[in-house]
């Protein structure tokens, strides 16, 4: 079923979308129609567990209610635009939103597991210079219906099924867009991952990973109980401005206290720092020293090692293996738990840092792109 937002125009405008919904406030919908909280967990059980969109087939729901429900509301996640495969497993979708935008939403599948990245802005405001998504400017905010509606598409695909069959063990937070300004629809989404009848992932499943917005990283901690990833990139302000703009506002330091409050209020935790790998940029023996200084005041978290995932337009490159290698090398041995992620679903352009969707940009950076694009400057330093 098509995904309908507000400003949409047709019969559907006027309904209301139940994946916009957590468990509270389809009990509070269910309410307003005059019917009891139970009816609308029933329903939530349909949408979730059975991934049913059409009132008809919830056969223990009464005709009556059936019929005020198709008058009322619809069960609408985003349009399938495009389904990829890479030849190592990994599946992206390009979801259609609405005006031209789409979002991309990328599975992982693994022996023990496997992992859904999923966005939560069409592009994003905040100009990452290494990742694809933040070269492809900024339209909006997705709505609750447009993240969950992610999982929902994913799951039919894969024919997961929640407390049986979990194709989707777990989700992150880490597609297209910084998840904490979009704070609200992605909490609320993100209690629907949880929920025993949404998905019903444990706390540790689903991962919410930030740029560093410190005051909604505290905001977070209160509003729900899920883990936390921090993109670092650097370990020195002057580096991480120049790769990740939002330090100029929220320093290292700040963000380090932060961390630091997350940990003293969910003591069980750990936070996983990313570190992009990027060929003469922050790849250096030096770079790792700085990195190990900055961990030792967070000793039970780890970092995540990602290489480079080069993308057009891009002016940088890839670290070599070796190079890799003795970063890595060089955190273990001072005792930092460090972790190397594998490159995933790169000839799909599905990789960390290589989603970007269809964007109608409202920032002006994707001319950038294409004139350097146009220029031939890949990869170039």
């Amino acid at each position: 079923m098509n995904q309908v937002t507000a400003t949409s125009s047709g019969p559907m405008a006027a309904k209301v979308n139940l994946l916009d919904f957590d468990r509270q406030g389809l009990r509070d919908f269910f309410a307003q129609l005059g019917e009891k909280p139970y009816r609308a967990e029933q329903v939530m059980k349909w949408i979730y567990h059975d991934l049913e969109d059409n009132f008809e087939n919830m056969t223990d729901v009464g005709k009556a209610l059936r019929a005020k429900l198709t008058e009322a509301c619809y069960i609408g996640a985003p349009n399938t635009l495009l389904d990829k495969a890479a030849t190592d497993g990994t599946h992206k979708w390009l979801l259609g939103m609405d005006k031209g935008n789409a979002v991309e939403t990328v599975y992982i599948p693994e022996p023990t597991r496997g992992t859904l990245c999923v966005s939560s802005q069409i592009g994003c405001a905040l100009n990452c210079q290494f990742c694809s998504t933040g070269a492809q400017g900024f339209n909006r905010n997705l709505s609750t219906a447009e993240i969950i509606g992610q999982v929902w598409v994913a799951a039919k695909y894969l024919g997961n099924v929640t407390h049986q069959n979990r194709r989707i063990t777990n989700v992150v937070m880490m597609g297209m867009g910084e998840p904490l300004a979009n704070f609200e629809n992605v909490v609320r989404a993100m209690k629907l991952m949880r929920d025993d009848l949404g998905f019903g992932l444990a706390s540790k499943r689903v991962t919410l990973s930030t740029a560093g917005m410190v005051p909604l990283i505290d905001e977070l901690s209160d509003a729900i109980d899920v883990s936390l990833a921090v993109s670092l990139h650097a370990a020195n302000d002057e580096l991480r401005t120049e790769l990740v703009p939002l330090n100029k506002r929220y320093p290292i330091a700040e963000l380090l206290a932060a961390c630091q409050r997350w940990i003293a209020r969910k003591p069980r935790t750990s936070i996983t720092f990313e570190y992009t790998l990027m060929k003469g940029v922050n790849d250096q023996p030096e770079h790792a020293r700085q990195l190990i200084k900055l961990m030792r005041k967070l000793p039970t978290c780890k970092v995540n090692l990602i290489p480079f995932n080069p993308f057009p337009g891009t002016r940088f490159e890839r670290s070599d293996a070796g190079t890799i290698h003795e970063f890595q090398t060089q955190l273990l041995n001072a005792g930092v738990l460090t972790m190397l992620r594998r490159t995933r679903g790169d000839d799909i352009d599905a990789a960390c840092g290589q989603l970007a969707g269809q964007v109608t940009d409202r920032t002006r950076r994707s001319a950038g792109l294409r004139k350097r694009q146009d220029e031939g400057t890949l990869h170039a330093i």
